[in-house]
């Protein structure tokens, strides 16, 4: 059985007083909740903080991206190395934002998932399409060219030690939602991917939806077996509706 994540991706949001009272909250909230791994990725600058902060929770630390180099005289970026010894169990990498603003192609993603193996920090792959590709029926294209670059790159047995999270870019900070369906055809197109490469593999994926899931449609989602938790935007800034998918994603929200 794959067990449920539900990630928060705090995005360029926070500070030290607003992150005290959200991890306070989020820790009065998920007390004693099981059947569900959480975490959290906060602005690079507050994760010391954060990880000290959530050290006797089960609430796991992550970064919202790294470098695709090891070290060296790259200004500015952050190492997966660095985020590892800071406490950081995930990374996202590809996300959509960065694709876009960043220009990030999918052979640089496949660097930064690479990097992050080899780290010891667990990628969480984030693929998707932009709302023109949907609409031109080009979804299944667009998701398995950055799929495909990854596994190329790292072979299909990094996926063991990674998750993917399949954000639909039309559905974030859009107020729009893939429904169920459309969110559960894609990831079951993604599992089917990774089947036809190894079928081990692709059963014990976790696979998470990212597309401005929320408290009031999490459970509908999550009802689907291929979809296995989210990487959450907005709501994770609010401990009750985060709470609230990460209940749904054991079951008790329902």
């Amino acid at each position: 059985m794959r067990k449920p994540l539900v990630a928060g991706n705090w995005k360029m949001n926070g500070s030290r007083d607003a992150n005290r009272e959200l991890l306070s909250a989020l820790r009065s909230e998920l007390d004693g909740l099981t059947g569900v791994e959480l975490a959290v990725c906060p602005p690079a600058v507050y994760l010391p903080e954060v990880v000290e902060a959530l050290a006797d929770s089960p609430i796991e630390v992550g970064g919202q991206d790294c470098s695709d180099q090891a070290s060296g005289a790259y200004t500015g970026e952050v190492a997966a190395s660095m985020l590892k010894d800071v406490g950081c169990r995930y990374v996202i990498v590809g996300h959509s934002e960065r694709r876009e603003r960043q220009a990030e192609d999918s052979a640089w993603v496949a660097a930064k998932y690479q990097a992050a193996l080899a780290a010891g920090v667990t990628p969480i792959l984030c693929v998707g399409e932009q709302k023109a590709e949907r609409e031109a029926g080009r979804t299944e294209a667009v998701v398995g060219e950055q799929l495909d670059a990854v596994l190329d790159a790292a072979g299909v047995e990094s996926l063991d030690r990674a998750v993917i999270a399949y954000e639909p870019v039309w559905a974030i900070g859009t107020g729009l939602t893939a429904t169920p369906e459309q969110a559960a055809e894609v990831h079951a197109f993604i599992r089917n991917r990774v089947a036809g490469r190894d079928p081990r593999v692709a059963a014990d994926l976790r696979i998470l939806y990212g597309g401005s899931m929320k408290a009031d449609n999490a459970a509908g989602l999550l009802a689907h077996d291929d979809i296995d938790g989210g990487l959450v935007g907005g709501a994770s800034l609010d401990a009750a509706n985060f709470a609230g998918i990460a209940r749904a994603a054991t079951g008790a929200g329902e």
